[in-house]
């Protein structure tokens, strides 16, 4: 998967914006306001930090070279995934969409009802 699907995947998905908030080269993605997903654009690999829960994190990391403790991130709660090394696209989208949840589950009740009717 390269960037553009990346950022086309994320996009889709209901109450997801894209911004920079830190600096101009890194680009995340939010669900209603919170992180699920961030990468650098001027990177040499693409790679990208996603959410992930912390036993799940573990067993992701023990099978796969590609997936990484998060950088700059809580290592417990986030991992680096290098994109472009030959992980399977159906596992990529399943840890952006398991990241994706991960923050939805923890929204506000509110915020929870207002995405299921956007």
């Amino acid at each position: 998967m390269n960037i553009e699907e990346f950022r086309n995947y994320c996009l889709v998905k209901n109450g997801v914006t894209e911004d920079f908030p830190f600096d101009e080269t890194t680009l995340v993605f939010k669900v209603m306001g919170k992180m699920f997903a961030l990468t650098g654009l001027e990177a040499e690999e693409f790679r990208v930090n996603l959410k992930c829960d912390p036993e799940y994190s573990i067993e992701l990391r023990e099978e796969y070279e590609d997936i990484i403790p998060g950088w700059h991130m809580s290592k417990k709660h986030w991992n680096t995934v290098y994109f472009e090394n030959g992980l399977e696209m159906d596992l990529l989208c399943k840890l952006i969409d398991h990241s994706y949840d991960l923050v939805v589950q923890k929204l506000k009740k509110a915020d929870r009802e207002f995405l299921k009717n956007l």
